[in-house]
């Protein structure tokens, strides 16, 4: 799999933290064109400041605001002289906690405006100058969790899926007209996610909450999957791989437990791997007790 010889244009959605600020330091260090995008225009500054001497331009952008979007793809025929850029890499997203009994309606929303919509929206805005150049690439960062589902993920896994499918039809579409699409699936990284996620969890403790002792145990499984998490760099270099191989695969996965988990979903019957991961994330019929009517909840 050889790789392409020319530095290459790469906007970066979602640069503010986590998997996209790595990834746009690591692309700008390996002689890139990056233009790094994000929300928080104070932690872009700082991500500009850290990238002094490198090719590395920060635009702001809120995927789910079209004003926002069409401002920023203004700056990308500025910053391109119109040329627009090689690489989109579709990494702005995040992840909330929450049993699907009790998730809410505006948070299940909000996740697949930014996850799904937004993604969308951002492609869309800069297809059309890769399809009237002949080429181009889309590297959507997916998750492990948009091949496997887990419990208390069910709303945000799902919005992985929506990308999995997405980028599925996008390949195919997309291919003739000479863009190639790749689909990254991260497993766990030390990053902010899990913080994120855990932190929206207090919203929804309840002592009469069916689930307050999986509630009461989210600590514990942030713990247990931050000592399992990878280094960011993991996902930048495969990153690097899908922006600049001639012939990129459609799928990356990384790290390799996130395959191990995949290939047992395919083999295990069903049920079995539900119990596996139910007990990996705390449910269990030995933890949950019903509240009201069936008594107040134990720990």
């Amino acid at each position: 799999m050889r790789a392409m010889n020319d530095a290459q244009t790469v906007l970066i959605t979602g640069t503010t933290t986590g998997i996209g600020r790595h990834a746009a330091l690591h692309l700008a260090r390996a002689g890139h064109h990056v233009i790094a995008t994000g929300r928080n225009a104070a932690a872009l500054a700082a991500l500009r400041v850290e990238a002094e001497g490198l090719r590395l331009d920060v635009v702001t952008l809120d995927v789910t605001d079209r004003a926002s979007l069409e401002h920023a793809a203004a700056e990308v025929v500025r910053l391109t002289d119109g040329r627009g850029v090689d690489a989109l890499v579709n990494n702005a997203g995040y992840g909330e906690m929450a049993p699907m009994l009790e998730v809410r309606e505006a948070d299940v929303r909000a996740m697949y405006e930014t996850n799904v919509f937004g993604l969308l929206a951002v492609t869309q805005a800069f297809l059309p100058a890769m399809v009237a150049r002949g080429s181009g690439r889309i590297v959507n960062i997916s998750s492990v969790g948009g091949r496997v589902t887990l419990p208390l993920f069910g709303a945000y896994n799902s919005t992985k899926y929506a990308v999995e499918s997405l980028s599925d039809a996008m390949r195919m579409e997309l291919q003739p007209l000479g863009i190639r699409v790749v689909v990254i699936e991260p497993g766990g990284i030390k990053t902010e996610f899990a913080n994120t996620s855990v932190r929206k969890v207090d919203t929804y403790r309840r002592a009469d909450s069916p689930y307050a002792p999986v509630y009461a145990g989210i600590d514990e499984v942030k713990a247990q999957s931050e000592r399992l998490a990878a280094d960011p760099l993991v996902i930048s270099r495969v990153i690097e791989r899908a922006v600049t191989a001639r012939s990129p695969r459609a799928r990356y996965m990384a790290p390799f437990y996130g395959r191990v988990i995949v290939a047992l979903a395919a083999w295990l019957p069903t049920r079995t791997f539900d119990w596996l991961m139910a007990r990996a994330m705390g449910v269990t019929r030995a933890r949950l007790t019903l509240s009201g009517r069936h008594g107040a909840p134990t720990g």
